[in-house]
């Protein structure tokens, strides 16, 4: 085995699964770290997608011919996958969606439009993603309700004394990220659950960054609503759920309409089927279902906490090596959950990103679609490497010559930090 193919491959058993891992950047080793704004995808689920299309493609629901009637049988069953995979009662109570940004809008327009009143509270946090903030925003406008943010901690985390404060009998949504994408701080969901119940307030989490890599129980912790996208799970982009109670998905109205989710329509009226239909109108993305599915069956046959392991160690590695690298701050503290954001000093971070290319390390950088986070640390960008389970110490050591490369170059020409070019502006925004 050659020194290169041993710093792609490592020890990691993971890796196998990943065909896109053996592509090449710039002639070296693809080294890829950017995991919390998508992962890739292993060959089980490209192979589930694959026999999608090309051995019985046809839509769901009302089908009498067999193709038909085999896509709706994989649409149930990944279903059926992901009530198990995250710990809900019914299957009913899952609602395929596009994803959590797609989720978060569905319960401010099906839940919070309807429910909440003038002088309202919504409790979020510093730490937000926008898709955890910028629905609310909107619906601030509409209903003249009040947003209030927990702040956080020097050490990163949130801060519960505060949160405890502000949480009162005017609060009716606490809307928190599970984990973040930029500290990877994992947030108490019991404990925050708990908070709400003592004032009679509802719960939603993003569980956009936690997935993939922590035991999902929205059952046992007593969610109210709970989001996540397929794509940071290993599965297709445009895939994703939102769990809702039972008893609340009874009292809302559909968030949108059309075929699919009707018993009957006439000129005057609407009859609508049955959850979780009614709040599937169209066709769904039914290749990307059955990928959730499959990647759901991926990570239940290797165990969330061997995957989580595998991380884990490698994380921990990471923050070690970073730490140790001059110039380096860190927004993170040593349990990072796989997510590492960092500034070096005298070089912005799309320079760190755009260099570290050449090297075939692929990060992000910028704001990350948590602007409002960042200037609470009083940065207007990060780099960060986020990982995932076929991540190795290996790929660590390239990733860290690469950020030695960068303070060299940079020694060099004595160049100051420059200014991003648009497109490395629109760069900024993703997970």
């Amino acid at each position: 085995m050659s020194k290169k193919q041993s710093i792609s491959n490592g020890a990691n058993q993971f890796r196998k699964d990943f065909p896109i891992l053996a592509t090449k950047i710039n002639g070296k080793p693809l080294v890829y770290l950017d995991n919390a704004a998508t992962a890739h995808k292993p060959q089980q689920v490209l192979d589930a997608v694959n026999e999608f299309y090309t051995t019985y493609n046809a839509n769901i629901h009302r089908g009498i011919h067999t193709l038909s009637q085999k896509a709706t049988e994989a649409v149930d069953d990944a279903r059926e996958i992901m009530r198990r995979f995250i710990g809900a009662e019914r299957s009913s109570e899952v609602l395929f969606t596009y994803g959590t940004t797609f989720s978060i809008n569905f319960v401010a327009y099906a839940w919070a439009e309807r429910f909440l009143k003038s002088g309202d509270e919504i409790v979020l946090s510093v730490m937000e993603h926008h898709a955890n903030t910028v629905p609310w925003l909107e619906l601030q406008k509409r209903k003249r309700i009040k947003l209030s943010f927990v702040p956080l901690t020097k050490n990163f985390e949130l801060d519960y004394d505060a949160m405890r404060r502000m949480v009162s009998k005017k609060t009716k949504l606490i809307s928190l990220a599970h984990i973040s994408n930029v500290l990877g701080t994992e947030n108490d969901i019991p404990r925050i659950v708990s908070m709400a119940r003592r004032v009679g307030a509802k719960v939603l989490i993003d569980a956009a960054q936690s997935v993939a890599r922590e035991k999902i129980e929205v059952n046992k912790w007593n969610v109210d609503f709970f989001a996540f996208s397929g794509h940071k799970m290993y599965a297709p982009t445009g895939s994703g759920v939102l769990y809702v109670k039972k008893d609340i998905l009874k009292t809302m109205p559909p968030f949108l309409g059309g075929g699919g989710a009707i018993i009957e329509v006439t000129q005057r009226s609407v009859t609508y089927r049955e959850t979780p239909d009614k709040f599937e109108a169209g066709t769904p993305h039914i290749a990307g279902n059955i990928g959730l599915g499959a990647a759901a069956t991926y990570i239940m046959k290797y165990g969330i906490a061997t995957m989580k392991k595998s991380e884990m160690d490698v994380a921990r590695y990471a923050y070690d090596k970073l730490s140790h690298v001059s110039g380096v701050r860190l927004f993170c503290h040593a349990r990072t959950h796989g997510v590492l954001s960092f500034t070096m000093e005298g070089v912005h971070p799309h320079d760190i990103a755009e260099i570290l290319n050449t090297h075939g390390v692929a990060i992000r950088a910028g704001f990350h679609c948590a602007m409002p986070l960042h200037t609470h640390l009083k940065t207007p960008a990060t780099a960060r490497i986020s990982l995932a389970c076929y991540n190795t110490k290996d790929e660590i050591d390239v990733f860290i010559k690469g950020l030695k490369d960068v303070q060299n170059i940079f020694k060099q020409t004595s160049s100051r930090p420059t200014k991003s070019s648009s497109a490395r502006q629109r760069a900024e925004g993703s997970r």
